[in-house]
């Protein structure tokens, strides 16, 4: 998730655009740049690192000219380098362009237009549109880019300028955000609000297949069918601080509400909608390769470590492979039974957690494969493991972590898809059932978030609370693990979470009405026995909180209020079971008028032992 301006009008763009940026820089910040469109010639500068480093430079060596283009990088192909950063160029240097999203065709298109003479500079996917742009151009940089359009699969929202199209900025969208800001003299573009609200809340919101040209004279816009459409031009009345978090009150809410997109954005291209296996190219294992691993330890800190619990259970579910969850900061210390045919999968957001990464390091000297689960290219996990899976998640800047923890479940579950059709574990049609359900996740995940009301209605039940339990089991276990540390991160209120089935041996001393009890009962083996846990509770007088599934009412006589999510795989439940419990911690810390993005004592990334 980068972010992207630009702009044309009468003043000096690099200051509109180094201003834009600095309002977007929550969407990225391992690397920056702007290229400023002068008389003579295409100007460039940029940096890796944060927005400051460009800022800097900008003022040593300042870019005139009235026309730009900037970005704010959150790397997702190559490293986040200053070769790497944005903006691109082409062959001549006479074109520059900006782009948000992945482009999933683009090592077939680089190697074809290699094989034509265009000379690459970075690793990025981005480049592959600078010269298929090139290629295409005879003058008309919207009909070039149009052109090259055609050619590309995958997402996109760019900008683009050319030393040969002086007083022309074109732009275009296909599933990432895109917008045209409307001034009495000017135009701008960004990636999302906060970049435009000091310039101008006239806005148009451009659709997907959309590509429009910018001149001082106004913006001509084409549909996906290439027919032109007038723009719909709509006025923002957000002030700025909220539209920082796009509309939301908090960072924690709108990544809470990124997840169905996180999702979508963390499968493209690696879950075919044919009947074809999962593809999880990362990996670099062949099929006998990964018959022959005979465990895999999965090692993570806090709610990564509950991915890791996830994990196991699909591993073990859908390949049968032995499979066990390990949290770095003790395996860091134990002399773990490692043996050459372990692989190891580290899982870390920021790919710097300081435990995960001295963990990773032991279990490679003792022989392990290290495969790496992170948000972040370029991290030190990234770096130091053989090979490694990035989420596609965005920044995460809630100190809660919500959209990674979701989108390291989806590819655990490919992973453990990957294996399970390479060991044959999963039949033919079990995996094509198991491909189909994970299709639906994000849309699923959609509908489970879209729930306040109920779920504000069950944090009331809180107020006054000397604690709470959550209980799960089976692949849910490790939700009710996650949604008391989420309670506990944001609200302080001391919850514990537990396998339902232990209640009975201590922990069912705490039922009282004064302590509430949040119980994940979804449909799956152990669906019984969960209702019978339930029971014992409530006979205690404690008050219960069901996660149910759409269409199950036999919870109504079990617990004192029933939130539902969709229907699917016992096994993917884990991931659609947490997002109420997300809203629910979120919820009682609002009830309370907490700080929810900052909690005291945390940080995002814990990078001290």
């Amino acid at each position: 998730m980068c972010g992207i301006v630009g702009y044309i009008g009468p003043d000096q763009a690099a200051d509109v655009l180094l201003a834009g940026l600095r309002r977007l820089a929550y969407r990225g910040y391992d690397s920056a740049g702007i290229t400023v469109v002068g008389d003579e010639a295409l100007r460039t500068v940029k940096r890796a690192g944060k927005l400051d480093r460009l800022e800097a430079a900008v003022r040593e060596t300042p870019l005139v000219g009235t026309i730009g283009i900037g970005h704010t990088r959150w790397a997702t192909h190559g490293a986040p380098t200053e070769t790497n950063a944005h903006p691109h160029s082409d062959c001549t240097g006479r074109i520059s362009i900006v782009h948000n999203g992945i482009i999933e065709n683009y090592q077939a298109l680089k190697a074809e237009l290699e094989a034509q003479g265009h000379v690459f500079t970075s690793d990025t996917d981005t480049e592959v549109l600078a010269h298929l742009i090139e290629r295409e151009f005879k003058g008309d940089l919207a009909e070039a880019v149009r052109n090259a359009l055609r050619l590309v699969e995958g997402s996109y929202a760019m900008a683009v300028v050319s030393q040969d199209a002086p007083g022309v900025l074109v732009v275009a969208r296909q599933h990432s955000p895109l917008i045209i800001g409307h001034g009495p003299d000017a135009y701008y573009v960004a990636s999302d609000v906060p970049a435009l609200l000091h310039r101008t809340r006239r806005v148009t919101y451009l659709n997907d297949g959309d590509i429009a040209r910018l001149t001082r004279d106004g913006v001509s816009l084409w549909g996906k069918d290439g027919s032109p459409r007038a723009p719909q031009i709509v006025t923002i009345t957000w002030d700025v601080s909220a539209a920082e978090k796009g509309g939301y009150r908090h960072f924690m809410a709108k990544e809470m509400h990124e997840q169905p997109s996180a999702l979508v954005d963390t499968l493209r291209g690696r879950l075919p909608a044919s009947d074809q296996a999962a593809i999880l190219s990362e990996l670099e294992m062949t099929r006998e390769e990964l018959q022959k691993v005979g465990q895999v330890i999965l090692i993570g800190c806090g709610t990564a470590y509950h991915a890791c619990l996830v994990g196991e259970f699909a591993l073990e579910e859908l390949a049968g492979v032995p499979a066990r969850a390990a949290m770095a900061s003790e395996l860091r210390y134990r002399d773990a039974l490692i043996t050459r045919d372990t692989l190891a999968v580290v899982i870390s957001q920021s790919g710097e957690t300081a435990d995960t990464l001295a963990a990773m390091n032991r279990v490679k000297e003792m022989g392990a494969r290290v495969l790496a689960i992170t948000n972040v290219v370029g991290s030190s996990v990234d770096r130091a493991a053989d090979k490694a899976i990035h989420t596609n998640a965005g920044p995460e800047i809630a100190v809660a972590s919500t959209k990674a923890y979701t989108t390291q479940l989806s590819m655990l579950f490919m992973l453990a898809l990957a294996f399970g059709e390479a060991r044959g574990h999963l039949v033919p049609e079990r995996a094509r059932e198991l491909r189909a359900a994970m299709r639906n996740l994000p849309e699923q995940a959609a509908q489970a978030l879209a729930q306040e009301d109920v779920v504000n209605a069950c944090a009331s039940r809180f107020r006054g609370a000397h604690g709470a339990l959550f209980l799960g089991r089976g692949a849910n276990y490790p939700t009710a693990l996650e949604g008391a540390l989420k309670l506990k991160e944001v609200s302080y209120i001391h919850a514990q979470g537990y396998a339902a089935g232990e209640m009975k041996h201590g922990p069912i001393a705490l039922v009282t009405p004064e302590c509430p009890t949040v119980a994940v009962a979804v449909p799956g083996r152990v669906y019984d026995k969960m209702l019978s846990n339930m029971q014992e509770v409530r006979a205690r007088g404690g008050p219960i909180i069901a996660v149910g599934v759409e269409g199950d009412h036999d919870l109504e006589s079990y617990a004192d209020a029933v939130i539902r999510v969709p229907r699917t795989e016992e096994v993917f439940s884990p991931l659609l079971a947490v997002l109420p419990l997300q809203l629910l911690a979120y919820a009682c810390a609002v009830d309370r008028g907490l700080d929810v993005d900052q909690p005291r004592n945390l940080a995002k990334s814990v990078t001290v032992e």
